[in-house]
Formats: C-alpha cells, sequence, structure tokens
C-alpha cells in the first residue's frame, strides 16, 4: 500500500465508524503552499465571487455565509491543482474498489473567509438533488492557531438522540471527508483569512 492509498484508508476507516474522517499531511507543506499562492493570486486578479446558498448558488445572504469562491475547472488548472484533482480521482477510485460507493465525479471550488466570515449550520445535500455523497475540505491555511479560531463544526448523532459537536481546527494540508447527507456542520469566525478546497464526490 503506497502513501496516497494509507491516507485513504485512514479516512475510510472513520466514515465507516464515524461518518467522518480527518487526515493530516494530505497536502505536504510545499502543496499546500502552492495552492495557497495559486488562490491569493486569483483573488487579487478578481477571479471569486461571493457564495450564494440553494443548489444553483445564486442568492447571496452574507448573514448565512460571507465566504468567496471559485470553482476549479480542470481543463484551465495549473499543474499543483491537477495534481491535488488526481489525488482525489485516485480517492473515488479506492472507494468505489473497496466501499462500492459508486461515486461517478467530483466538483471542487476555493473557498476564502475573511476575517469575522462565518457559515451557519447546514448539510450539504440538496433536497432536489442527492447526488453530492460526499463533502470534503482540505485547508490551504498557513501556522494555524487555536486561537485564530475559524474552526469547522461537525455535529455529530450520538445513539441516546442527542449530538456532540465536533470542533476542527483548519490546519494546512488537513482533509476532512463526511457524509453529505448525514453531518450538519458549520464554520466558526476566524481572526484572519480562512482558506481551502472544498467540494463532494457525487454519484450519477
Amino acid at each position: 500500500m503506497n502513501p496516497l492509498e494509507e491516507r485513504f484508508e485512514i479516512l475510510i476507516d472513520g466514515l465507516a465508524d464515524r461518518g467522518y474522517g480527518i487526515v493530516d499531511h494530505f497536502l505536504s507543506p510545499e502543496e499546500t503552499a502552492a495552492l495557497a499562492r495559486i488562490l491569493h493570486e486569483k483573488r487579487r486578479q478578481g477571479e471569486f465571487k461571493p457564495a450564494g446558498i440553494g443548489n444553483q448558488q445564486v442568492t447571496v445572504q452574507t448573514g448565512i455565509r460571507g465566504d468567496s469562491i471559485l470553482w476549479l475547472a480542470e481543463e484551465y488548472a495549473a499543474p499543483e491543482e491537477r495534481a491535488f484533482l488526481s489525488s482525489i480521482r485516485h480517492f473515488i477510485d479506492y472507494l468505489n474498489r473497496t466501499c462500492y460507493l459508486n461515486l461517478r465525479d467530483a466538483e471542487f471550488h476555493y473557498a476564502h473567509y475573511p476575517a469575522g466570515t462565518f457559515y451557519q449550520r447546514h448539510l450539504d445535500r440538496f433536497r432536489t438533488d442527492s447526488r453530492r455523497r460526499l463533502s470534503v475540505i482540505c485547508y490551504l491555511n498557513d501556522d494555524w492557531q487555536p486561537a485564530d479560531g475559524g474552526q469547522l463544526l461537525l455535529y455529530l448523532p450520538q445513539e441516546n438522540g442527542t449530538e456532540q459537536a465536533l470542533e476542527v481546527l483548519p490546519v494546512g494540508g488537513r482533509l476532512v471527508c463526511f457524509e453529505s447527507a448525514r453531518l450538519e456542520h458549520e464554520v466558526l469566525p476566524a481572526g484572519r483569512d480562512r482558506i481551502s478546497l472544498t467540494g463532494w464526490l457525487r454519484t450519477a
């Protein structure tokens, strides 16, 4: 088993046991920094747009979410972006071989949360579109500390009918994967810019 597949196994074990998986160093520091540079350059060029809500993402409501996004198109991707998307394709193939999830493709965007912005509690799967099976977030932040805030909160259902909130710090190179239709989640306000690659693995 190669190092990438070892990371896949950590994620799969978490998904099977808890509905979510977390693996650190999915991206190396060099890969993380390169993707962060691309993100910031595209922001400087004005390519990011305020994120909306709903499956067409046309309604912008800053009281619900305050990030701006840029969808990642492989045909225009830089080498570092293509390498990331290649790793995701390998993950899809591995999940289909080992877990029989029948995943077809992925969609990803860059996400930038300016200091003080957030995303209220929500589910990633739309009522009118059930293709999103797994949500995937890969953080691109440099030297993120607990005092910086910006945690991802995953709301985990418990057997007694209650729920537990799990805080995930957006550390650079860390990848989080969870069931899109099962786990509600939110992004807490951060004290500085918070960046990631965020996407979904989809069925047909």
